[in-house]
C-alpha cells in the first residue's frame, strides 16, 4: 500500500507542533521528506489572539516549516474528549495520509486538551489498522511507530533528536505565533511558548552534548536495523 507521508504530527492547538516537533519537522522537510500536521482545534478559547490572528500565524509558520500539508480537524478547543467523533476524525487523516510515523502528545499533561489528544491518538493509531473498525473512514492503515512528545510535562525520553542545525529556523517558526509570545505565561514555568521551546531544547541538547535537541518517547524499545546508525 502506498505511503503518502513520512511523518504525521497530531497537535492539540496551532503552535504545539512548532514548539515541540519543529526541529524534527524541519530536518525531514529540508531533506525532501513529506510531513503533515493535523491540528485538532483552532485554539479559539485561548487567552491571547483572535481566531483570525491565529489562523494567519499558523499559515506563516506552516510556510517556514515547508510542510507537505496541514489540516485542522475543527474539534472544540478546551473540549477535546477521547470519544468516537474525535477518534474518527484522526483515523480519517491517518488513512488518507498513510504516514510511516505518527507523533502525538504524551497522555498526561497539565493542559486537558494535550492529555486528551494523547489518548485520542492511541486509540486512533490502533483502530486505524483494523479493517472493520470505522470501515467507512477509509482503507485500514496503521503507522509503524507512535512517538510521544512532551508539552508541559516531561518524561525521560526514549531518544533525543539533535536539532542544532535547524534550531534557529525552528524558533523562527515559533515566533510566527506573535500573539502567544510576550504576555502568554505558560503553565507552571511562567515562560511563553518561545522561551519554553528554547529552554527545553537547550536542556535536552545538553543531555546529548549538542546545542539543541527534542525529546521523544515510545512505549517500548525501538529496533535498529543496523548498529551503524549509532556510529
Amino acid at each position: 500500500m502506498t505511503v503518502n507521508a513520512d511523518l504525521l504530527v497530531l497537535a492539540p492547538h496551532p503552535d504545539d507542533a512548532e514548539i515541540c516537533c519543529g526541529g524534527l519537522i524541519l530536518q525531514l522537510t529540508s531533506s525532501g521528506r513529506r510531513v503533515v500536521v493535523a491540528d485538532l482545534t483552532r485554539g479559539e478559547k485561548g487567552s491571547f489572539g483572535t481566531p483570525q490572528q491565529r489562523l494567519a500565524e499558523c499559515e506563516a509558520a506552516t510556510a517556514v516549516l515547508e510542510l507537505h500539508r496541514r489540516v485542522n480537524l475543527e474539534l472544540p478547543d478546551t473540549g477535546l474528549r477521547d470519544d468516537d467523533d474525535a477518534v474518527r476524525a484522526v483515523i480519517e487523516v491517518l488513512r488518507a495520509e498513510r504516514p510511516r510515523v505518527l507523533a502525538a502528545p504524551l497522555e498526561h499533561d497539565a493542559h486537558p486538551d494535550h492529555a486528551a489528544t494523547g489518548r485520542i491518538a492511541r486509540r486512533a493509531w490502533f483502530l486505524a489498522g483494523l479493517k472493520n473498525a470505522f470501515a467507512d473512514a477509509g482503507e485500514a492503515w496503521r503507522p509503524r511507530h507512535l512517538l510521544r512528545y512532551p508539552l508541559h510535562d516531561v518524561v525521560e525520553p526514549t531518544f533525543c533528536v539533535d536539532i542544532a542545525a535547524v534550531a534557529d529556523r525552528k524558533l523562527e517558526a515559533v515566533r510566527c505565533y506573535a500573539s502567544q509570545i510576550g504576555g502568554a505565561a505558560g503553565v507552571r514555568t511562567g515562560l511563553d511558548p518561545l522561551q519554553r521551546a528554547e529552554a527545553r531544547d537547550r536542556y535536552f541538547g545538553s543531555r546529548i552534548g549538542t546545542r539543541a535537541a527534542e525529546p521523544y518517547a515510545t512505549d517500548g524499545p525501538l529496533a535498529l536495523e543496523n548498529i551503524t546508525c549509532l556510529l
